[in-house]
């Protein structure tokens, strides 16, 4: 299976003989994450194509791409925990998982290079750009008095979204696909990764210990999302919007941050962000039926659109 030859190249491109950073490597290639950019990327490239050696490499270059910029994240938000698991910079300290971060990044590069692409490899320099002013945005949103959806789907389309793009885009890319179809691949890499991001912002609302992270633990980074953004933008609820406001400069109790997922919830905030993912998932299904004609391609990318949907962790 082609994820699996995916999976043991991109751990093999890991490898280091000796000291920490083979400790630091090691333990990165254990916390195993979904999956869920390099099956796009590989059933976008068996839709237009066959899988072949530009597919993987390109694959890999994304995905590690995405696991320095987590590592990073991580040390920006100060965070001791990722999916769960103590995050690199807890283990070590905020200097190893920088460089740490830096040596995943290069050796994504290599991989990249290897592809011999060089429009693989321009979009994968592109999409880090991408992904720091994504993060920059979002920094930089949390001490904006403007609580708006239109701020909210720039940040996640910058963070979330731009990795499904690439991996589809990139997957269309390495079996020669048209310039049309590898737009419409982005469009649909698009959907996916806005559908995944709401529904990773939904979980922040129930307590779950699979999920990872604590109710309201979004919000105690100073992150304002769209299920509270709908209910605060649909009501003049002054003393939820006061709330609101101090979410996002850091200023919220724990006790207040209850109180506003409370009224998230009572408000509607929750279908609000459920029916705005039925909304892409049509757009998403849309592109499907036009553009995939062979019916096991067809069926395995509903029943990866509606995972995205569906998923509980």
């Amino acid at each position: 299976m082609e994820l699996n030859e995916f999976t043991a190249m991109y751990n093999a491109s890991l490898e280091h003989k000796e000291g920490i950073l083979k400790q630091a490597l090691d333990y990165v290639k254990q916390r195993k994450g979904k999956g869920m950019r390099p099956m796009l990327l590989l059933l976008t490239a068996k839709l237009y194509g066959t899988v072949n050696e530009t597919t993987f490499r390109a694959g890999i270059g994304l995905e590690m791409l995405h696991t320095a910029t987590l590592i990073h994240d991580d040390i920006v938000d100060e965070s001791s925990t990722r999916r769960g698991q103590a995050s690199v910079n807890a283990i070590y300290d905020n200097k190893i998982a920088v460089l740490v971060g830096d040596y995943i990044l290069s050796t994504a590069l290599i991989n990249v290079s290897n592809s011999k692409d060089i429009e693989i490899i321009k979009l994968l320099s592109v999409l880090g750009q991408t992904l720091s002013d994504g993060e920059i945005l979002q920094l930089t949103s949390n001490v904006s008095e403007d609580i708006s959806e239109q701020a909210y789907y720039e940040v996640i389309r910058k963070k979330t979204a731009a990795l499904f793009e690439a991996a589809s885009s990139m997957g269309a890319m390495s079996v020669n696909a048209s310039v049309d179809s590898v737009e419409k691949a982005r469009l649909f890499g698009q959907k996916i990764g806005m559908i995944f991001q709401i529904r990773d912002d939904i979980f922040d609302y129930y307590d779950s210990g699979a999920i990872g992270k604590p109710t309201g633990n979004d919000m105690l980074e100073g992150k304002l999302t769209l299920p509270a953004i709908y209910a605060i933008l649909s009501s003049d609820n002054s003393e939820m919007k006061k709330i609101a406001m101090d979410v996002k400069s850091c200023k919220a109790s724990p006790e207040e941050i209850a109180r506003l997922i409370v009224f998230t919830k009572e408000q509607g905030g929750i279908k609000y962000a459920e029916d705005k993912m039925m909304e892409i998932r049509g757009e998403a299904l849309e592109l499907i039926n036009k553009e995939v004609h062979d019916s096991s391609l067809k069926e395995a990318l509903t029943a990866y659109l509606d995972y995205a949907i569906e998923r509980d962790r």
